[in-house]
């Protein structure tokens, strides 16, 4: 049994989409998360700052005991995976390669479309996460940055936000595509709202599930699982105001966030 909590990360409060289904699936667990609110977004920035950023968060997480990180980021984990893992000696995970895989045994017409921020569609991270996997798959990318401006609001429905929906998937419909890969962990909040716009034809895979079955195997593997009947510990920081962490966490936990703490990563 290993009481270490694992570290969960993320430019903002986004990740806790991907929290919200590690703790389905591995209740025991203690949590530290992190939200680096004060530099949201990160999807606009310059893969080298986001990798800056996110070295010093795991840094932080690993000065907590941590053992595991997740990276809950589809741009971080873009711009920092190989190099966290080169300097952390905990298991490390990021969000993309499980929503690859994942998207990779979905398509039977071998073409993928993908909506992200403008950095993690820039890096082309997915395209090659699938194509490592099956060279013969399509993938067709569209940053979609306006989808992270509601869900951050907490704008879940309406006109206005389905008509932005529609815009930024039809380019990818005009492509045929059969799989429909959330690479924002955002956009489970929405993810009903974007299979409205969707055919029956297509399937949406969001990547903070595929991560989350990711963590528990991992956890497996390494017999590292928490199995303590107590009840489990869950710690946030934010770089940024408490208080407006406390109310729109709820939201995307879909519970009360009890313990939350300011931090400067930079001091």
């Amino acid at each position: 049994m290993d009481l270490r909590p694992i570290g969960v990360f993320d430019s903002g409060l986004g990740g806790i989409t991907v929290l919200k289904e590690i703790i389905n699936l591995v209740p025991n667990e203690n949590i530290i998360y992190f939200g680096d609110t004060a530099r949201f977004p990160y999807g606009p920035r310059e893969l080298s700052q986001v990798k800056n950023f996110a070295l010093k968060i795991a840094r932080f997480l690993v000065s907590k005991n941590v053992k595991m990180i997740v990276i809950a980021c589809n741009t971080s984990t873009a711009a920092a995976l190989s190099d966290i893992k080169q300097e952390i000696k905990v298991p490390v995970i990021g969000v993309i390669e499980p929503g690859a895989r994942a998207a990779v045994n979905a398509t039977e017409s071998k073409r993928v479309g993908v909506i992200a921020t403008k950095g993690t569609v820039e890096s082309m991270a997915y395209d090659n996460a699938i194509k490592k996997i099956d060279k013969s798959i399509d993938v067709f990318s569209n940053p979609a940055p306006l989808l992270v401006d509601y869900v951050e609001k907490g704008i879940f429905e309406g006109r206005s936000l389905e008509k932005t929906i529609c815009e930024y998937l039809n380019p990818l419909f005009t492509k045929s595509i059969d799989v429909l890969l959330l690479g924002c962990t955002h956009f489970p909040l929405i993810e009903n709202n974007i299979k409205n716009c969707c055919s029956a034809q297509v399937k949406v895979i969001s990547s903070a599930v595929e991560t989350a079955k990711d963590v528990e195997k991992t956890l497996k593997d390494k017999d590292i699982l928490n199995n303590s009947d107590n009840e489990s510990d869950r710690k946030f920081y934010t770089t940024a105001d408490e208080n407006t962490f406390f109310k729109s966490g709820k939201i995307f936990l879909g519970e009360k966030i009890k313990d939350v703490s300011h931090i400067d990563i930079d001091m």
